[in-house]
């Protein structure tokens, strides 16, 4: 059984950077598809990024640009380098394992992910 950790978040204001870290434990990450979601308060929860075992990317509309994800196989670790952050972006931030090597969307709901973490506070103040 594997298991995705996340590490990284805080408190940081608006225009600021924080990057999630996620150490995946019990598998390798290098032949799937993995993700990061957010989840806030009363919203929906929302896909972030993606990124393929192949190396591509998606990412949601509203962090283009400013969120970048990558992993390093080497270290079996996914990361989320985030700019510019907006009081909006504020949510818990989850780690996740598509269970497949291309994603053509972001994964978010469980029926699409094989593992995922415990998820990591963001919070960005105005």
């Amino acid at each position: 059984q594997g298991q995705p950790v996340e590490s990284g978040g805080g408190s940081v204001q608006a225009g600021g950077s924080l990057r999630l870290s996620c150490a995946a434990f019990g598998y390798t990450i290098s032949s799937y598809c993995m993700a990061w979601f957010r989840q806030a308060p009363g919203k929906a929860r929302e896909g972030v990024a993606a990124i393929s075992a192949d190396g591509s990317t998606i990412y949601a509309d509203s962090v283009k640009g400013r969120f970048t994800i990558s992993k390093d196989n080497t270290k079996n670790t996914l990361a989320l380098q985030m700019n510019s952050l907006k009081p909006e972006d504020t949510a818990m931030y989850y780690c996740a394992d598509a269970g497949v090597g291309r994603c053509w969307t972001i994964p978010k709901f469980v029926r699409d992910l094989r593992y995922w973490g415990q998820g990591t506070q963001v919070t960005v103040s105005s």
